[in-house]
C-alpha cells in the first residue's frame, strides 16, 4: 500500500510565490534586455501584468495563513508584527543604497538590469508589508464582529480584488479612471478604518507600545510610498508600482495606522480607570469562581482582601474573623501592615468613636461600612466593612491608607459589591460542602442499608410440622430489629426476636453485636434462660451503658410438641391456642438485656414451655407495631393485633404476616408512617388432615 508523505502546504506556497517572483524577473529583465539591444523580443506587457497578479494573490495566502496560524493572538503582538516588518523592508532599502552609495560614479552604478533587480526587490518586499498589514489591520477590525463590519470587509476584498484586474484595462497608464479608482478604494478604506473597538482593551503599556509601533508603521509606509513615486525602473516600459491594488493598499495601510495611532493617544488619559474597572471586573470573577468543593474558605477571603485594596488603593490591611466578641478575633490575612501597627490601630479603634460602636454591636450592624480618619502617625484614613454569612457576623474587612479621607463613595461601592459576592461565595462554599456530606451520609446509609438486610435471615428454617414467616421494617435507612432461626436437628429448632433501644446506625451496630452474640450461643444448645444469661454478660462487655437489647429467645421441639422460651423485656408472645379458639398473650416476666450488668441478672430471667396443638399460631412481634400511632395520636394497641389474629387464625402463616400489616397501616392512614421500626414473625403449626 503506496504511503504519501505529508504535504506542508505553507511552505508549498512559499515556494511557488518564489517563483512566481523570480518568473517575473526574468520576463522583465528579458524585456530590458531586447530594450537596451533594440530587439524585438515579442514579450507581451500581459505576462508581466499576470504575473504580478499571481504574486499578489500567493503573497495573500502565505500571509494569511501565517497569521492565522499565530499561536500568540494579541494585539501588540500582531502590531509589533507589522511593525517588524517594516524595519526589514526600510533596512533592505537602505542597503540598497548603501550599496549604490559604495558603487559611486563606477559603471555598475548605471547599469539598467541591476537598478531593475533591486527594484523587483523592492516591489515584493512593499507587497509583503502592504498585504501582511492589510491582513493584520482585517483581524483587528473584526475583532468584534457583526454583521455590518463582516459584509463591509468582504466588499472591501472584493474591490481589492477587483483593483489586481484593473491594469488590464487602463494599460499602466494614469489615467482618470484609475484615480476615480482609488479615490473610491480610500473613502471606503476610511469607513472601514473607524473599526478600533480594539483599542480599549490595551493596558496603559500596551498603549505606548502600540503607538511606538504604529510609529513605525506609518514612517515606513510614508517612505515605500514615496519612494514608489521616485524609485522607477531603467525604463518606463517597466513600471509595477503604479498598481491601484498596491496604491489603495497603500491608502488603506496608511489610514488606518493613522486612525489607531489618534484614537490610542487620546485614550492615554482614560487607560488607568478602563484598567481599575477591567481589574474589578476581573476580581469579581475570582470571587465568584474562587470557592470549589473541597477548598477552605480562606481562598475566597484571600481574593477578597487582595480585590478590596486594588479598587480602593489602600496602603495596607487586614482581615480579621470573629466569634461575635471583639475581644476574641482571628487575623486571617494582613498586608502592607506590621503586627504592631496592626495592634495599635485597632486599639485605636476600639478606643474612638465611631470605630468602638461600630465593633461592639457583637454582630447586630444596621450599616454596611464605617469610614473615618485616625489619629495614628502614619495611617490616617480606616475603612471596616463587616462580612457577613447568612445575616451572621463572621468577622471585618479594615483598610487603610496614608491620607486623610481617602475613601470615595465609587471606592466604597466596588468594595461593598466584593463584599457581598464574597459571603455569597462563603455561603455557598458551606452549602454546597453540607450538600456533599448529606450525600455521602445517603450513600453510608444505603451501605448500612444492605449490610443490615445481609443480617436479617433470607430464610427462616423449619420442618413439616410447621411454617414461619418473617417481616422487618426499619423507621429510618437503617434499624434495630432483629430475628434469626437455628436447627439443632430434624425435630428441634431455636428461634429468637429483638428490639435493640433506639433506631437509626447504632441501633443496626448493635443489632449486629447481637446477631454475632446468637451465632455464638446457639451452638452450645442452652435452655432460654440460661441462653439469655449468656448473652447479657456478652452485651454487658460491648454495649454503651444507656443502650439494651429486649428479646424473647423460643426452643421448639415438633416431636414433643413443646415451645420453651425465656423473654427478656420484650414484647409479650400472642399466642392462638386452636383448642380454645381464642389468641392471648403469654404473660412471662424478665428484664432486658444490658440493664443489669451484674451476676444477679439470671434472678430476674423466668422460663416457660407450652404444649401446642395442631393449627396453633405463635406471632411473635416488637414494639413498632402495637406503639405505631395514627394521626389522632392513638396507639395501634395490643387489641387490635390479637383481633387480627383470632380473624384470621385459618390463614396461613404468610398470610396472616400480610393481614397484620394490612390492619396496620390501615390504621395508621395513608399519609402516615410507623415512628419505629417494626418487625414479626409469625409461626403456625400445620393442621391435622
Amino acid at each position: 500500500m503506496l504511503k504519501f508523505p505529508n504535504i506542508n502546504i505553507g511552505k508549498i506556497i512559499l515556494l511557488v510565490t518564489i517563483l512566481t517572483w523570480l518568473g517575473l524577473l526574468f520576463v522583465d529583465l528579458l524585456r530590458l534586455f531586447g530594450t537596451v539591444n533594440r530587439m524585438q523580443l515579442g514579450i507581451a506587457n500581459e505576462i508581466t501584468w499576470t504575473l504580478e497578479i499571481i504574486f499578489f494573490i500567493l503573497v495573500y495566502l502565505f500571509c494569511n495563513r501565517s497569521i492565522e496560524r499565530s499561536e500568540n493572538s494579541d494585539f501588540i503582538h500582531f502590531i509589533w508584527r507589522a511593525a517588524s516588518t517594516g524595519l526589514i523592508v526600510i533596512a533592505a532599502a537602505i542597503v540598497i543604497r548603501l550599496f549604490y552609495l559604495v558603487l559611486d560614479d563606477t559603471r555598475l552604478s548605471t547599469d539598467p538590469l541591476l537598478a531593475n533587480f533591486f527594484y523587483h526587490i523592492n516591489f515584493g518586499l512593499t507587497t509583503i508589508f502592504l498585504i501582511s498589514c492589510g491582513l493584520i489591520w482585517k483581524k483587528l477590525i473584526l475583532y468584534q464582529k457583526s454583521k455590518t463590519s463582516v459584509q463591509q470587509w468582504q466588499i472591501f476584498e472584493v474591490m481589492l480584488l477587483v483593483s489586481m484586474f484593473f491594469v488590464y484595462f487602463n494599460q499602466n497608464t494614469f489615467t482618470f479612471t484609475f484615480l476615480f479608482g482609488l479615490v473610491f478604494l480610500l473613502l471606503f478604506g476610511v469607513i472601514i478604518s473607524v473599526n478600533l473597538k480594539w483599542i480599549p482593551y490595551l493596558t496603559f503599556k500596551d498603549k505606548w507600545k502600540s503607538i511606538l509601533f504604529f510609529t513605525i508603521i506609518l514612517i515606513t509606509t510614508s517612505f515605500l510610498f514615496m519612494q514608489a513615486l521616485s524609485y522607477q525602473s531603467a525604463y518606463d516600459e517597466i513600471n509595477l508600482m503604479d498598481n491601484l491594488f498596491l496604491m489603495g493598499l497603500f491608502g488603506f495601510v496608511f489610514v488606518y495606522s493613522l486612525f489607531s495611532f489618534l484614537v490610542t493617544l487620546f485614550n492615554l488619559p482614560t487607560s488607568s480607570v478602563f484598567e481599575q474597572k477591567l481589574t474589578e471586573a476581573i476580581n469579581f470573577q475570582k470571587l465568584s469562581q474562587s470557592i470549589q468543593p473541597g477548598q477552605s474558605e480562606t481562598q475566597v477571603l484571600d481574593i477578597l482582601l487582595d480585590s478590596c485594596m486594588s479598587a480602593s488603593y489602600a496602603d495596607a490591611a487586614w482581615l480579621e474573623l470573629s466569634n461575635g466578641s471583639s475581644e476574641e478575633v482571628q487575623i486571617l490575612h494582613q498586608r502592607f501592615i506590621t503586627n504592631k501597627d496592626r495592634k495599635d490601630i485597632r486599639e485605636l479603634m476600639v478606643k474612638t468613636k465611631p470605630f468602638s460602636d461600630f465593633m461592639h454591636t457583637n454582630g447586630l450592624i444596621k450599616s454596611e461600612y464605617i469610614s473615618g480618619p485616625t489619629e495614628h502617625d502614619l495611617y490616617k484614613s480606616v475603612l471596616i466593612v463587616p462580612i457577613k454569612v447568612n445575616r451572621d457576623l463572621i468577622g471585618y474587612t479594615i483598610l487603610l491608607k496614608e491620607v486623610k479621607n481617602g475613601f470615595n463613595k465609587e471606592m466604597l461601592n466596588i468594595i461593598n459589591t466584593f463584599v457581598g459576592q464574597a459571603s455569597i461565595s462563603v455561603e455557598n462554599h458551606r452549602l454546597l460542602n453540607e450538600a456533599i456530606k448529606n450525600e455521602r451520609y445517603k450513600e453510608e446509609l444505603k451501605i448500612a442499608q444492605r449490610v443490615q438486610s445481609s443480617l436479617l435471615p433470607s430464610v427462616l428454617h423449619h420442618n413439616e410440622d410447621f411454617d414461619i414467616v418473617g417481616f422487618s421494617e426499619a423507621a429510618d435507612e437503617v434499624g434495630g430489629d432483629y430475628y434469626e432461626t437455628y436447627q439443632f436437628n430434624e425435630h428441634r429448632f431455636g428461634l429468637i426476636i429483638g428490639d435493640v433501644s433506639g433506631k437509626g446506625t447504632s441501633a443496626a451496630f448493635n443489632m449486629a453485636q447481637m446477631k454475632g452474640i446468637f451465632n455464638s450461643l446457639v451452638q452450645l444448645d442452652l435452655s432460654p434462660k440460661e441462653f439469655l444469661s449468656q448473652a447479657n454478660s456478652a452485651l454487658s462487655r460491648c454495649l454503651a451503658k444507656n443502650h439494651f437489647i429486649t428479646t424473647t429467645y423460643y426452643l421448639i421441639d415438633t416431636e414433643a410438641r413443646t415451645i420453651q422460651f425465656s423473654r427478656a423485656g420484650h414484647c409479650p408472645t400472642l399466642y392462638f391456642d386452636s383448642h380454645s379458639g381464642q389468641a392471648d398473650f403469654v404473660k412471662l416476666e424478665g428484664l432486658g438485656l444490658a440493664i443489669l450488668r451484674n451476676k444477679k441478672f439470671p434472678q430476674y430471667l423466668h422460663e416457660k414451655t407450652i404444649h401446642y396443638h395442631p393449627a396453633d399460631v405463635l406471632l411473635m412481634y416488637t414494639d413498632g407495631i402495637v406503639e405505631a400511632k395514627n394521626l389522632e395520636n392513638e396507639e395501634y394497641g395490643y387489641d387490635r393485633l390479637k383481633e387480627v389474629l383470632n380473624k384470621h387464625h385459618l390463614l396461613t402463616a404468610p398470610q396472616i404476616k400480610e393481614k397484620v400489616i394490612e390492619s396496620m397501616h390501615e390504621f395508621l392512614g395513608g399519609a402516615s408512617l410507623p415512628d419505629d421500626d417494626f418487625s414479626l414473625m409469625v409461626l403456625k403449626f400445620t393442621p391435622e388432615h
